[in-house]
């Protein structure tokens, strides 16, 4: 069964007497309703079955059959079309019973008066729109609620897909994790078996740069960088010949010009190895530059101070104090007497502090410049790298005294040690 659209004014009149019919219809229509008008039930109920009312008004005596069983098809038909009964004869019981079973919606006493009419099909008409927009309202409801149903299932079961992603990603990142320590194993073998000397270097190198990573001066990233660098700093060197390594470990002042010239190009090799790894283009910077010295006077390309990446500071540190070949406290005086000249002098201090190579006088600690606080009690006076006396021993810092001490280590670094009171 197809309805035409609804519209809440399309009214049907049933009523076998034509006069009372036409002013009926009359009536209404000058109040702006359309008015659909019968005076066959049979009729009346083929344009029930295609077309959609608001409003069923029925009189109730009629030949074919009653009003209340013509209301009653209707119902049938059109279960939120209002039904309006019109009766002289019924009784009240008969009448209140069919609106209680919901079969008609208001009934009219003939003969009706106007006003009652109008009032009586202007709520019939009210009612049928409130009952069709409640209709609506549920159907769009429950409609949502299965779309809402089927989301939250589609959701759900992303959720889930995203969870079996996640720990395939961490199960694929701990593999990776596994391979790239297993690969950096395989490359410190490799330099080991090329050169015991290096190996024992390279794992002493590892060991000092580990603790200076642990460092809160240092950021994530660079920290991380630092650590690979240290294992791989070594690898360019495999690429010259052995003899010359040999000759270079045992006493680099002995390499004539050629020698020299090969040897220097070792960080650039070893960069080159590192970088055939994508995601270690920082390491192989680290690497290229550990042999660059703060006064501009290292190799491959003459930087100097900040221009130098913070991993290699720390990392040429390492290895200046590993390759002097000096018993500890003179490699250490050696670290100390070039700070500020082939090291970095901050790489310098947190070297010193982070590998705890010195015994310093209880009461006293070592701190990099950078740690500087204002209320701090120098146990130790500075000095600039001339010997003039710039803060005495036993002065509280302030945040003055701390800003010039910065700026006179970035116009002319200071190569001592910072000691204060704890």
């Amino acid at each position: 069964m197809r309805f035409s659209e609804p519209r809440s004014s399309n009214i049907l009149v049933l009523d076998d007497d034509d006069i009372v019919l036409l002013a009926m219809k009359e009536t209404l229509e000058r109040e702006g309703y359309q008015v659909t008008a019968f005076t066959s039930p049979n009729e009346a109920i083929k344009a029930v079955e295609t077309n959609r009312f608001s409003t069923i008004i029925s009189d109730h005596r009629m030949p074919e059959m009653t009003g209340l069983e013509f209301l009653d098809l209707c119902k049938q038909k059109q279960p939120n079309a209002s039904r309006i009964l019109i009766t002289g004869v019924l009784t009240l019981n008969t009448v209140v019973e069919a609106v209680n079973k919901g079969e008609i919606f208001r009934f009219l006493a003939k003969p009706w008066i106007r006003e009652e009419l109008l009032a009586t099909v202007e709520n019939a008409v009210q009612r049928y729109a409130l009952v069709e927009t409640n209709e609506k309202l549920q159907a769009d409801t429950l409609d949502l609620n299965e779309k809402l149903v089927a989301s939250n299932t589609a959701l759900e079961e992303k959720v889930r897909q995203l969870q079996e992603q996640t720990l395939m990603l961490d199960e694929a990142n701990q593999a990776l994790e596994r391979n790239f320590k297993h690969s950096l194993e395989i490359c410190f073998r490799l330099i080991e078996a090329f050169h015991p000397i290096l190996g024992q270097q390279t794992k002493s190198v590892v060991s000092i740069c580990s603790e200076i990573a642990k460092s809160e001066l240092l950021e994530p990233r660079e920290a991380e960088v630092l650590k690979v660098a240290s294992w791989l700093y070594n690898l360019g060197r495999i690429g010259l010949p052995r003899d010359l390594v040999s000759k270079s470990l045992k006493d680099a002042q002995s390499l004539d010009e050629s020698e020299e010239t090969l040897l220097r190009h070792y960080p650039v090799y070893g960069q080159t190895l590192a970088s055939f790894v994508e995601n270690l283009n920082e390491v192989g910077l680290a690497i290229r530059y550990h042999r660059e010295r703060f006064d501009g006077l290292g190799y491959p390309d003459q930087l100097s101070r900040e221009s130098i990446p913070v991993p290699a500071r720390h990392l040429a540190v390492a290895i200046g104090f590993v390759e002097c070949n000096l018993p500890r406290d003179q490699a250490l005086e050696f670290i100390i007497r070039e700070s500020g000249r082939a090291y970095h002098p901050e790489a310098v201090r947190l070297f010193m502090k982070s590998s705890n190579l010195t015994n310093l006088p209880k009461k006293v600690r070592e701190i990099t410049l950078a740690e500087l606080e204002p209320g701090m009690v120098l146990a130790k006076g500075i000095y600039s790298p001339s010997g003039l006396l710039l803060i005495p021993e036993d002065k509280r810092l302030t945040g003055g005294i701390i800003s010039k001490i910065k700026e006179h280590d970035f116009a002319n670094p200071l190569t001592q040690r910072l000691m204060v009171f704890r």
